[in-house]
């Protein structure tokens, strides 16, 4: 009764709070407030400093800025070079890891000590997967995860210990710990809400973060080197995009009040598990599955246009006149993050017979760049980003739906981490942005 009589009286509050909370547009053009910290063209407002990774997506030329493919560099080193510079039989997850956190390449010997720092670290508390995890399953992965680090603060005897080393130690912990978190919340979820067989397979210290997280969420803990290859670099390629995301950016808020380690990896969850943040492939892969559905050849470019001009319209899919997966908040002609994995994805389709869908998603990339620059006038161009194939590549791999967004986690955890430290050197002040109050006085 509580809860119906509490319901009922927040919809009768509702146009209460939308009369008196809403500002009209006039004030922000008049007080020159940008709204999102983006200013009309889309570019970010200025708030710090990073040391971390840089994006690019426009260049100078002849004293006017030009839009150009984007570039993504970690540590000084472009993301481009990070992949092509590995041995075919070498993962990088560890490796750039170690780059961001620490801001050097590590030698083959300092690479084999992180390595196995973080598969030793594998471990939960005893019985937290039972007491924790398995007590309160979630279909939202996000929030079981976060429940998860909030918990395991309880068992840390340093937890409000903010020095850096550390908050280095914490962070190492949890980086490792993620796949578990997430692989074990799911399979908790999907025995207790969906009736199917749960299995819990312990990490191996020796295996890549990539192959962990396989061999711990399939029944029989197999997989091939290619399945673990693309995974890993889909990680890699999620794992940190400069201090202006919103998760990112929210780590360095939290952090610069002070707070512990687990405390501001939460408050990123929290951002990242956002609709508007980490969950764009998911809308792409419903968005695909809506275009399977209605388009009846697959390789009818004129079929193919023809419906997605009717998804730009608003006739069709959500009806919210968006292409999903095209486009991005700071990137142009391209995202080198798509340009970097599409190869790979490719070479998955191919090894899993998928190759009428990757057809389809091929054509979906050259097509939707042009009806959009018909419809919208974009000054800094269209691309897909890597959110349009990351979707396609879990499908493949058999990962449910509801991992998309905690691998996103697994991935930018150590971005975060290494946002925090940075910010804790660094900084020293606490963020806190001004808003105008525009509030009219009763008396």
């Amino acid at each position: 009764m509580v809860l119906k009589d509490l319901t009922t009286y927040a919809i009768n509050k509702k146009d209460m709070c939308v009369k008196n909370d809403t500002i009209p547009e006039e004030l922000f053009k008049k007080f020159g407030v940008n709204r999102g910290l983006r200013d009309l063209n889309g570019k970010g407002v200025l708030t710090g400093l990073t040391n971390i990774s840089k994006i690019v997506s426009f260049k100078k030329v002849d004293g006017v800025q030009v839009p150009c493919d984007g570039e993504l560099w970690y540590r000084g080193f472009r993301v481009e070079k990070l992949i092509n510079d590995l041995k075919e039989d070498e993962f990088c997850f560890e490796k750039t890891a170690y780059l961001l956190l620490f801001g050097e390449i590590p030698s083959v010997e300092e690479l084999s000590e992180f390595a196995a720092i973080l598969g030793n670290s594998r471990t939960l508390p005893t019985n937290f997967t039972r007491d924790v995890i398995m007590k309160a399953p979630s279909k939202d992965i996000m929030n079981s995860m976060t429940r998860s680090i909030l918990t395991l603060a309880s068992y840390d005897a340093l937890t409000a210990d903010t020095s850096v080393e550390n908050s280095i130690r914490q962070c190492l912990q949890l980086i490792a710990n993620f796949p578990m978190l997430a692989v074990y919340g799911y399979h908790a979820y999907n025995h207790y809400e969906n009736d199917a067989s749960m299995y819990i397979h312990r990490p191996d210290p020796s295996l890549s973060a990539a192959e962990n997280f396989l061999m711990m969420l399939r029944p029989d803990k197999k997989y091939t080197q290619l399945e673990a290859k693309v995974l890993d670099v889909a990680l890699m390629l999620h794992m940190e995009h400069g201090g202006g995301n919103n998760s990112t950016f929210t780590t360095r808020v939290v952090t610069s009040a002070g707070t512990d380690t687990y405390s501001a990896i939460a408050a990123a969850m929290s951002s990242l598990k956002g609709p508007k943040h980490g969950g764009a492939n998911i809308k792409v892969m419903e968005m695909m599955e809506d275009i399977r559905q209605n388009v009846k050849d697959w390789g009818d470019r004129d079929e193919v246009k023809a419906y997605l001009r009717r998804m730009l319209d608003g006739e069709v899919f959500d009806k919210k006149g968006l292409i999903y997966g095209m486009g991005h908040a700071v990137y142009s002609l391209s995202d080198p993050r798509e340009r970097i994995f599409r190869s790979y994805v490719e070479d998955l389709a191919a090894a899993k017979n998928q190759q009428k869908q990757m057809g389809l998603y091929n054509m979906i990339e050259e097509v939707a760049p042009e009806l959009i620059a018909e419809k919208r006038h974009i000054f800094k161009g269209v691309s897909p980003n890597v959110d349009f194939y990351s979707g396609f590549v879990y499908e493949m791999l058999g990962i449910p739906m509801e991992l998309y967004t905690p691998l996103f986690a697994i991935a930018r955890i150590v971005g975060w981490s290494a946002h925090r430290i940075e910010e804790m050197i660094g900084m020293n002040k606490i963020i806190r942005p001004a808003y105008m109050s525009v509030m009219e006085e009763a008396e």
